[in-house]
């Protein structure tokens, strides 16, 4: 499983309630690899009017969100400036171990959709992991200042401007497809999200937000009988073993009875956050943070 995606992308944050049940459901059973594909770059252009610029945006994610029903930012800060330090933190989370790395991750999505503090410094990266259970948090800073991190976030860039022929026109009923976008290069880069599953048995790409049954088909195509049946968890299960819930996520991983009373709301422009306590005790949308990092 080939995730391409951005730590500070809308549509991937609001892919996240099918991909959670997706991994849930192939635990143990694949590889699961993501893909920097770096949307906020270098070479971008700045703004002329940076407030107008975010105005528009938080229209942008707005729209997306009354889509995904994703949470989003009451107020966004501003447009974020560069993926580049989201991605390096996250990429060299993933050097201590797939449970470190997912929980960085998000962390890292929640400072843009929830917070509306984009991670888009070293510093604010970094100060948005800690606490993470299990991370170290000397090795992280030393990693995402490596030279091998940086020449991984390099390769996941040029990865992801390497799109299969399948996405490079698409079609269907979703308000975002997934046909590749344009590059100023005039070459083309995966939208995101994209997962492209592969097997020995061949690969199928599903480009941008769809429904999960569109991931379930792509891989009982070429993988069938990978899939576990879906057992829903309970609200509480499922706060324990994620931590950090949206709503939809609970329509996806959760069935009956309501949230435990210790669960610690966070509201935002488009219902509410909701956080394990020992996740609330660290995390930046409850505990006071610095711009100085870890």
């Amino acid at each position: 499983m080939i995730e391409y995606t951005d730590p500070m992308c809308p549509w991937a944050w609001g892919s996240e309630p099918a991909f959670r049940r997706l991994r849930v459901a192939l635990a143990g059973r694949v590889r699961w690899r993501r893909v920097y594909a770096i949307l906020f770059d270098h070479d971008d252009d700045p703004a002329p009017d940076p407030a107008a610029e975010t105005a528009w945006y938080a229209r942008y994610v707005e729209e997306i969100s009354g889509h995904t029903l994703a949470p989003r930012a009451a107020r966004l800060s501003r447009v974020a400036a560069s993926s580049w330090p989201s991605s390096l933190v996250a990429k060299a989370a993933e050097l201590q171990g797939d449970e470190v790395a997912e929980r960085v991750l998000r962390r890292l999505r929640e400072t843009a959709f929830v917070l509306g503090e984009p991670a888009d410094t070293t510093a604010l990266a970094l100060s948005a992991a800690r606490g993470v259970p299990g991370l170290d948090p000397d090795r992280l800073r030393s990693d995402a200042a490596s030279g091998e991190v940086l020449e991984r976030v390099r390769a996941d860039r040029a990865e992801a401007r390497r799109p299969v022929p399948e996405v490079l026109s698409v079609q269907g009923g979703s308000p975002h497809p997934g046909a590749a976008k344009e590059t100023l290069d005039g070459g083309y880069r995966y939208a995101l999200p994209t997962l492209l599953v592969r097997s020995p048995a061949g690969y199928r790409a599903v480009p941008g937000w769809q429904p999960f049954a569109a991931y379930e088909a792509a891989v009982d195509a070429v993988g069938p009988g990978l899939l576990s049946p879906h057992r829903p968890l309970s609200p509480g299960e499922a706060l324990k073993l994620h931590r950090s819930l949206t709503e939809p996520e609970m329509e996806q991983l959760a069935e009956g009875g309501r949230l435990p009373s210790h669960a610690v709301r966070v509201d935002t422009g488009n219902g509410p956050l909701w956080l394990h306590p020992e996740e609330a005790s660290t995390h930046p949308a409850t505990t006071p943070r610095t711009s100085t990092g870890l």
